[in-house]
């Protein structure tokens, strides 16, 4: 298993945080949508901090891809049948998704600090709120969090289905290239 990028697809160390942010934003959207359903007490405060947690490792995990990207390319794209616009289409997704990935959690960090509540660090620390508890500001700082989570969804479920088209449908290698390859 190859640990950088080649021309044929993607290294371990991008293939790893791809998948990991995958988990993670799973496990975060989850937590945002149904822990208002858990119980009060111990098990809601668990998830309110996993949510957290997931959401702070998703901005650290970008900001490691971005780095990762910068010092190892990603291999080209490729055109497809369908023409170049649909390669420009896939890049524009790419950054999209990147601009969702930053700008979720920051929006559950200023949700946090606008209830007046800290930032729990993984259990080793805590920010503490800059702001005093605003009702109507977290409100609407809470609907701005829902709305890009949800959109998050929705882009990452277009990504994952024109994964699956080119699979199936193109036959090419688009898919593969985000796999482990065994035996290079």
């Amino acid at each position: 298993m190859l640990i950088y990028n080649s021309s044929k697809g993607y290294g371990a160390i991008p293939q790893a945080i791809h998948w990991l942010t995958v988990i993670l934003v799973a496990v975060a959207w989850s937590l945002g949508l149904f822990g208002d359903d858990l119980p009060k007490g111990t098990l809601r405060d668990a998830g309110l901090f996993v949510h957290i947690s997931a959401g702070l490792a998703v901005i650290i995990l970008l900001i490691i891809r971005l780095a990762w990207n910068f010092f190892n390319p990603p291999p080209f794209a490729g055109s497809t049948t369908l023409g170049i616009w649909l390669v420009r289409l896939g890049q524009a997704a790419h950054y999209l998704l990147y601009a969702l990935l930053f700008a979720v959690p920051v929006a559950g960090i200023v949700l946090q600090f606008a209830r007046g509540e800290s930032i729990p660090i993984f259990g080793l620390s805590e920010i503490a709120s800059p702001w005093v508890k605003d009702r109507a500001f977290s409100g609407n700082v809470e609907e701005v969090h829902e709305v890009l989570a949800h959109t998050l969804m929705i882009v990452a479920g277009f990504h994952a289905a024109a994964a699956l088209i080119h699979h199936w449908i193109l036959r090419d290698q688009t898919l593969a290239r985000m796999l482990p390859r065994f035996g290079e």
